[in-house]
């Protein structure tokens, strides 16, 4: 999904909800790109500078701790290459709990609706350093 306002990179079932999150936004008039980052190992770090230099600012969707991982991976090459103003969406560094996998998404901020305000900060931050 093609979009220049903003980039979501998701890996796994992030994926679909950032696309929902895209969705929602294209709604309220934003355009927001969504790439799927496969693999953290090898990352594609020219697709990683490409959307930076393009879009200029980056959220980060991962049902993961934000604690490496793609977070992490994305992080590193952005600071070396072209900083940008960035959010992330995952797992804060907790002690999670079991339950139900959607109640545990909503919870652990993972939500589609946790994408948009990530979205919505990032762009905002975007848009005070210009």
């Amino acid at each position: 999904m093609d979009g220049t306002e903003a980039t979501i990179i998701a890996c796994g079932m992030m994926v679909s909800r950032s696309i929902e999150a895209a969705q929602i936004l294209a709604g309220e008039g934003m355009s927001v790109r969504v790439v799927e980052m496969h693999t953290v190992k090898p990352l594609d770090d020219a697709l990683v500078e490409r959307c930076a230099r393009e879009t200029r600012a980056i959220v980060r969707a991962e049902e993961h701790s934000i604690i490496g991982g793609l977070d992490g991976a994305v992080s590193e090459r952005l600071v070396q290459t072209r900083p940008v103003p960035v959010e992330r969406v995952g797992i804060a560094d907790t002690f999670e709990e079991s339950g139900p996998y959607p109640d545990l998404l909503q919870k652990y901020g993972m939500s589609v609706e946790s994408i948009v305000g990530a979205v919505h900060r990032v762009a905002a931050r975007k848009f005070a350093r210009a």
